[in-house]
């Protein structure tokens, strides 16, 4: 029994920044994947993460992301990265999300950015805005100082929505943000693109998700 379908949000709710990164890498001939894997090396306590954890500001996150990126092979700055973060959005999951909505409890866990840090573009801001307005609630790294995959994160999401996670669906882009939900007893989604994940979402939840709702 499904009583709670809980979103990451970038990768998922939009495109994932990976091919934002690949096309700077390549632009710039820089290293092959510099940047994932500067983000990957120390991932609990890395510059990305801190940043992610609103415990260092834009300047600090630009200067440590560049030390970091050098050690493996090729500078990149944290400022240089910030811009490539956003990715497009992807209606038809926001339109599965609204499906979901009206059956089940919904939930946010987000790895943000301060919002200071980032130029917010307008109609990114209002995209983000109006998804945002479909969850019952939200928790955003940047603003409690914890990020996933800290499983007092997913912890804190249950408790919020007041479920059990065995009666829990977690989608996320990334399999390291997946295993502790998996661990809790979620049914877990690795979203890949829109089609499988809204495919593996349905199977999950025995709704229609995709092309007209049947009356």
């Amino acid at each position: 029994m499904v009583e709670a379908v809980i979103w990451d949000f970038g990768g998922v709710l939009t495109t994932s920044p990976f091919e934002a990164f690949a096309r700077f890498e390549k632009e710039r001939g820089l290293p092959v994947d510099i940047i994932r894997r500067t983000n990957a090396a120390n991932h609990f306590e890395n510059a990305w993460a801190k940043f992610e954890r609103a415990e260092v500001d834009l300047e600090t996150f630009d200067v440590l992301f560049a030390a970091e990126s050098l050690a493996l092979g090729a500078e990149v700055r944290g400022r240089d990265v910030v811009p490539l973060l956003s990715g497009d959005p992807r209606p038809e999951m926001v339109e599965a999300l609204r499906r979901v909505k009206q059956r089940f409890k919904t939930g946010c866990i987000t790895n943000n950015l301060p919002a200071n840090a980032i130029g917010s573009s307008g109609g990114r801001a209002l995209y983000v805005a109006e998804t945002m307005a479909l969850f019952d609630h939200v928790i955003e790294s940047a603003k409690i100082g914890l990020r996933k995959p800290d499983p007092r994160i997913y912890r804190m999401m249950v408790d919020a929505l007041g479920v059990d996670p065995k009666n829990c669906v977690y989608l996320d882009d990334l399999g390291v943000n997946l295993k502790p939900a998996r661990e809790m007893g979620m049914t877990t989604i690795k979203v890949i693109d829109g089609p499988q994940a809204i495919g593996e979402l349905e199977a999950a939840t025995g709704l229609t998700l995709s092309g007209h709702a049947h009356a």
